[in-house]
Formats: structure tokens, sequence, C-alpha cells
């Protein structure tokens, strides 16, 4: 007894390290599936803690061995005590920080606007390599999204992340604004490959059985060989060729059951097979982007959109509707599923729960910002004044605007929940703890 008690007990205490180990990268692992094995609360929880930056966090916390790794646009790399909220170290990097770490065998990797992929001892901070690449830079076009003058080319201010690096046999994946994929030794930072795209590539990578699977601003989804970078295929999304708004993949995708599932800004939600490219169906949501990643299981697939500002909930073989339910704003931020309950950040300062089977709201929980609603930002039933926050289609009207949408501590994390706790970044510059 005493000796198969001894097998026993490493088991045990492994399989439960598992589901907390399983939140260390983007959306939870390789796959970027979207779920979680530790559920969220039902009833509202309290703030048990807050930790400011010195500037927005687009970025979102990912866990390992009770840390909190989590990027600002104030250029820092940040690690945080996930019990208490107090800092263990801070890394600059010289940019904004505008993608989700992750953390692999003691090294958490994250991308900078400094450019390239920046390599941290995990316990320590301390820098070990940096791959800088060819640069960084936002999506732009010509007469973007309507602005005047048409001749001018704009930077797209709804172009916030950047890619996400993810980790895997020895190899660290990741997009860039000069437009490859890289493929890097996770140890040394030595280049083992790249493939370019048409244009940016700010997407973040997923995982599953040896393909790296990729969109780019170029309107196409990429299928590569994950060890050599081989282009297996390529799926043509839409191409808006007069204000380059319906085109291009902000979303990241989903691998589950052979399947790759991926939203546009071409207004539609893709079901590919990961082997050979060929469409299994699209849903359309009109003309409203959908630059939330997919969160896919039990057969169904939730996300959200932009302008139509819609919960979505769909069947993962057929791509039809089951429901959808209004979150009153913008949605970038990714759906995570953990246990019944369903996590959506908003543009509005709002953190939703809802009901996994039903799609119900539950509780919400409202940024400082959000309830203190400086500007008339928001209306009475939270949604934005469009036509006063856009209110100039010329110049930099719509930077303007947008940074006045984003005074309400907007949601662009996602969400993260581990034994319970849901933890999130805002950009009022505040990682959130709630229980």
């Amino acid at each position: 007894m005493k000796r198969t008690l001894a097998v026993l007990l490493p088991l045990i205490a492994a399989l439960q390290a598992a589901p907390a180990a399983a939140q260390s990268m983007f959306r939870g692992d390789a796959t970027h599936a979207g779920v979680t094995t530790s559920a969220a609360p039902r009833q509202a929880p309290t703030l048990k803690w807050r930790f400011p930056t010195g500037d927005r966090i687009v970025s979102s916390p990912v866990w390992s061995a009770g840390t909190l790794y989590v990027g600002s646009d104030d250029g820092q790399l940040y690690a945080i005590d996930a019990a208490s909220g107090r800092q263990r170290w801070q890394l600059a990097t010289g940019g904004p920080v505008a993608s989700t770490p992750a953390v692999a065998e003691g090294r958490v990797y994250v991308v900078s606007y400094s450019g390239g992929l920046h390599a941290a001892d995990a316990a320590t901070g301390a820098l070990l390599w940096k791959f800088a690449g060819e640069g960084e830079r936002r999506f732009e076009a010509r007469g973007l999204h309507g602005l005047q003058p048409r001749a001018q080319t704009f930077a797209d201010p709804f172009d916030v992340y950047l890619s996400s690096p993810v980790v895997a046999n020895g190899l660290v994946y990741f997009g860039s604004g000069d437009g490859h994929v890289y493929a890097l030794d996770a140890r040394a930072g030595t280049l083992r490959w790249k493939f370019r795209t048409g244009d940016v590539v700010h997407a973040s990578p997923a995982l599953a059985d040896g393909r790296l699977f990729v969109g780019s601003w170029d309107g196409r989804f990429y299928a590569l060989d994950a060890a050599t970078g081989r282009e297996l295929w390529r799926f043509q999304g839409g191409v808006d060729a007069l204000m380059a708004n319906q085109q291009g993949f902000q979303s990241s995708p989903a691998v589950v059951g052979g399947i790759v599932y991926t939203g546009s800004r071409d207004s539609n939600v893709y079901a590919l097979d990961a082997a050979t490219g060929r469409e299994r169906w699209r849903f359309s949501t009109g003309a409203s982007w959908v630059n939330t990643s997919p969160a896919v299981a039990d057969g169904r697939v939730h996300f959200a959109t932009s302008d139509s500002s819609l919960y979505h909930v769909v069947d993962a073989a057929t791509g039809k509707a089951i429901h959808q339910q209004p979150t009153q704003a913008y949605v970038f931020s990714s759906p995570v599923l953990a246990g019944d309950v369903v996590l959506l950040g908003v543009l509005n300062g709002t953190l939703q729960a809802r009901d996994r089977a039903s799609g119900a709201l539950l509780w919400e929980f409202r940024t400082e910002a959000a309830r203190a609603n400086r500007g008339w930002v928001l209306s009475a039933d939270g949604r934005f004044n469009t036509p006063m926050i856009y209110h100039s289609q010329w110049r930099e009207g719509m930077a303007a605007g947008t940074e006045r949408q984003w005074s309400v501590g907007s949601f662009f994390s996602t969400p993260l929940v581990v034994d319970g706790v849901v933890y999130i970044g805002s950009a009022d510059g505040n990682l959130y703890a709630l229980q």
C-alpha cells in the first residue's frame, strides 16, 4: 500500500497542477481554444486587488507557478504575485507591450513595439536575448475607413494588438508588423525560419498537429509546416479595395477537432479544414468585424462583434446560429469558457459574465472610469455616443475619437481564470483580480 501511494501521490499532484499550467500563453495553450478548467464565479465577485501600470493594458495576463505576467503600453513587462498583487519584477522593452506573454521552461517571451521578441528569465526578469526582426508597424492604407483626404495613408487606430508568441517543441513562433511569421530557437533566440505574408501580421499563431495557423492583414489565412515554415495552404478572405475596412485577420485562430475557426474584419467567422484549408462553413455578421478569437468547446463556437455589438454562439459543425445576445458596445476581447460561465471584456469598460448554455447575463464588473463616464462617452444604457466620439472623418479625427472611447477603461485584454479568480487588464492601466 505504501508503495502504491508513493506512486499515486506524484501522479495526483501532477494532475491537479495541470489545469493551472495550461494558462501560460494566450488563450490557454497552443491551440487557442479559449477554454479553462477553472470555473469563473456565477455571482458578482469583489475586487481582490488592483495593480496599476503606467499606461493602458491591451496585453492579456498569463499564469505560471503562482505568478502573473502581463505587458503594458508603458513599455514594461510585469511579473506580479497572483495571490497578493505585488510586483515581483518588471522589464523595460523600449516600446508598448501590446502582446500577451508566453511562459515555457523558465522563460517568458513577449513582443514589443520596439521591434521583435524579448526573452526573459521568468523568475528574475533578467533579459536573456532579443530578436529584432525588421521592425514593427501598424496596418495602414489610403483612405482607411473612409478617412479624408482619400489620397492620405493612415495607420489603423483599431490595430491595437501585437502578435502573441506560441512556444512548442523548442521553438517560439510569432507574427510581426514587418509582414513575417517567425520561428526562433526558444533557448538561443536564433532564427530557424521566417515566412513572408503580404502585410502586417498581428494575429497570434495557433499550433496543432505540426501545423502553424495564422492570418495576415493582407486578407489571407495561412497554414505553415511548423518545423520548416513551408506553406501548406492559404485561404483568401474578403478584400476591401475601396477603404480597407472589410478585410484582414485581426482575430487569432482556434484549432479543435481538425478544424480551424477564425474571425475576420471582412465580417465573417470561418471554419476551415486544418489539413486542406477547405472551407467548411462561414458565418456572416452582416458588416461587423470579428476581432475576437473564437472559443470552441462542446460543439459550439463563441465569439463577439464590433459595430453590431453582439455575442454569438453558433454550431461548430454547421455554423448555424444557436443564440446571440447584445453586449451594448464593441468587443475586441476574446471570450473565455470557464466552467458554466463565459467571460467577455467589452470596450465600454465592462467585464461581462454570461451563462454558458443560454448566454444570459449573470453579472458585470465596471471600471471606475466607465462609472464616472467623463465627457459623456457612454449613453445611459452603456452604448457609445458614437456621433459625438467620431465627429470628423478628416485627418486625425478617428484617432482622437478612439482615445475618447478608450478613456472609460476599455477591456481589450482577454480574461484569465485561475482557481476561481478572474484576472483582466484595462485601458485604464490597471490589472484587476476579481474573486
